[in-house]
């Protein structure tokens, strides 16, 4: 069971791949986490990675593919796996298949750009925890305040208005036509593909994304 999903940034990838990896048991492997674990680190990649994400901008094909392809390596991956955020240009589509790594399921959350600026540029984060919230959405019970420990949230540089701008333009014009790539396998009957609606309750894009799985 090893599923991609795409979407543009904000579409809620992240989240249904937290659920879909729940209800089938298989691994998250999302590159974007390993990317802000390194930048929290410092690591080399980190500290190579840190400008092109604040900028808005994709990090190269070459950093991408070691890092994941070192992740889909590892034991828990041997029964499938969900890529969140991976890959995000055909290259890296391609670089996926020439390393034999074969994907059963395709699932586009499909969301209007519009709604995904509303959805990042109100996101608030709590430093020290990670914690997430969201202006509108899930505001915290004190205005700009974590709700545990009572610290000021951030806006990090990768959530404000330009920047996801920026990004929807990146992801239109680089990963966008990952779309065509995998309608295309699909046809030739490699895998199942699937777009389905990334808005409403979060349960029901939920279900969605489970019985696009399902129906492969």
């Amino acid at each position: 069971m090893r599923i991609i999903l795409l979407g543009g940034p904000g579409s809620g990838k992240g989240t249904q791949a937290g659920f879909l990896t729940r209800h089938f048991g298989i691994p998250q492997v999302s590159s974007g986490d390993m990317l802000r674990a390194a930048v929290r680190e410092g690591t080399a990649l980190g500290q190579k990675a840190k400008g092109i994400m604040d900028s808005g901008a994709l990090v190269p094909d070459d950093l991408i593919v070691a890092m994941v392809g070192e992740r889909l390596d590892r034991p828990d991956c041997s029964e499938g796996f969900v890529l969140d955020g991976f890959p995000r240009t055909i290259p890296q589509a391609e670089a996926l298949r020439d390393a034999g790594v074969v994907i059963d399921t395709v699932i586009e959350i499909a969301v209007d750009d519009e709604e995904i600026v509303v959805r990042m540029s109100g996101r608030r984060v709590h430093p020290a925890s990670g914690r997430v919230y969201h202006v509108a959405h899930n505001p915290p019970r004190v205005d700009g305040r974590d709700d545990e420990t009572g610290d000021e949230l951030i806006q990090r540089d990768d959530d404000r208005e330009e920047t996801v701008r920026t990004r929807l333009a990146v992801y239109r014009e680089q990963t966008e036509p990952l779309v065509e790539y995998y309608r295309g396998l699909a046809e030739r009957g490699e895998l199942h593909y699937a777009r389905i609606k990334g808005t409403g309750e979060v349960e029901e894009v939920r279900s969605r994304a489970i019985e696009a799985v399902l129906a492969a």
